[in-house]
């Protein structure tokens, strides 16, 4: 009998050439179960997707519940569909007043590619400025702002007019003039590894966008919905973009993204020509009802806060002399091993002792700790024990 295993490699386009091939049972909570039945701590939550964890009744009621009434309808924007709007107006009301007209589409790289058409619109320019180790996304328009060279290069060529600056660089910023029509920043770097911005410098980056008349995009795709601590990452550091993009976790595990900006700025999607951006299942009202229930299980459980408690929790738990430190917010963290450690090893070792835990794509001493906001103190403790255990096999 052909396995599933078998049909994956043989039906499903690859990604790399060594997938880790994990094949699921079942998920509920922070774990996951395999077809022996063995279970699997997640301390990844589908690269910060499942905020809420697997299975969450709230979650699978709303999807119950709006799947009942109807699925996929029109084209985004034409139909008046009730989850759509009782998520843009959560979500507005969550946002400082200058973001609050929300465009709903697909994933991560949907809104980087909406925001960006959307700021050229606006502008009337065409260069775009973005940050080395940035990822925004692998559509043609996310992988031209990609900030590792190597990445790009196979895709090439991609758009022009894209200039790379050095995340917490201030003399960078000179980089930005009157040509760029936007600068897309994430308010701390993911797949660099967790990188903040050092002291103000996000303040002096929306000085010199408004100096210039660039539009600041922020990409919170990873870091929104409570992650960090807050519920967007740009809170912590007093800024406020003219366009957000939100996706992952955004969609309470559905697929499902957004860009937000102001009510002028985006109508210029609505004239010269009309339809300036359209998506067939942006908004998917399945979706939308799924993303809704879970930002309300977050703001009605406190999990903002609860993720600051045990963001803490883990830097405690994890003493460990191969750790060289820990960068981050909230659950959203990067462990940094001594030089000379193979976090890939690490990583393998880890999920033969039941984690289930990832690296970053630009950042090859650090692994990731981003588990779903719903994990308690106990599981914590357990996950911190077993990454402990490990890093002691891996020093051996």
């Amino acid at each position: 009998m052909v396995s599933n295993r078998q049909l994956f490699l043989r039906y499903l386009a690859q990604t790399s050439e060594s997938s880790l091939q994990f094949e699921i049972q079942k998920a509920e909570g922070i774990y996951f179960y395999d077809t022996s039945g063995n279970s699997y701590i997640d301390l990844v939550s589908g690269v910060s997707v499942s905020n809420l964890g697997h299975a969450h009744p709230a979650i699978i009621e709303a999807i119950r519940e709006q799947a009942g009434r109807y699925l996929h309808t029109m084209v985004y924007g034409e139909f008046v569909q009730s989850p759509q709007v009782q998520y843009a107006r959560w979500i507005t009301e969550h946002l400082p007043g200058s973001l609050d007209n929300v465009y709903f589409v697909n994933s991560g790289s949907e809104a980087i590619e909406g925001a960006m058409k959307l700021a050229k619109r606006y502008s009337g320019r065409a260069e775009f400025r973005a940050f080395h180790l940035a990822y925004h996304g692998s559509t043609h328009g996310a992988t031209s702002i990609l900030g590792d060279e190597n990445a790009r290069s196979g895709f090439m060529p991609l758009l022009p007019g894209i200039k790379h600056l050095k995340f917490n660089c201030v003399e960078d910023l000179a980089l930005i003039d009157s040509r760029t029509a936007a600068v897309i920043a994430e308010p701390i770097q993911a797949e660099a590894g967790i990188i903040e911005p050092d002291g103000d410098f996000l303040q002096k980056l929306r000085k010199r966008c408004d100096d210039t008349g660039a539009l600041l995009i922020l990409d919170e795709i990873q870091t929104g919905m409570g992650r960090t601590g807050k519920l967007f990452a740009f809170e912590h550091y007093g800024v406020v973009p003219d366009i957000l993009c939100l996706a992952k976790s955004f969609g309470g595990g559905m697929p499902l993204g957004a860009f937000i900006s102001s009510r002028e700025i985006m109508r210029m999607l609505t004239f010269d020509p009309p339809l300036g951006h359209i998506t067939t299942f942006g908004g998917h009202p399945v979706s939308c009802a799924a993303g809704l229930a879970a930002q309300r299980v977050v703001e009605e459980n406190g999990l903002v806060i609860h993720a600051v408690r045990m963001g803490e929790r883990y830097r405690n738990k994890l003493k460990h002399p191969s750790i060289r430190s820990i960068r981050g917010k909230g659950l959203f963290l990067g462990v940094v091993l001594n030089e000379g450690l193979d976090v890939g090893k690490f990583i393998s070792l880890a999920f033969r002792n039941g984690l289930v835990i990832d690296r970053f794509l630009f950042s090859g001493d650090t692994f990731r700790i981003a588990p779903p906001l719903i994990i308690s103190e106990n599981e914590v403790d357990e996950s911190a024990g077993r990454i402990m255990d490990t890093l002691d096999q891996l020093m051996k």
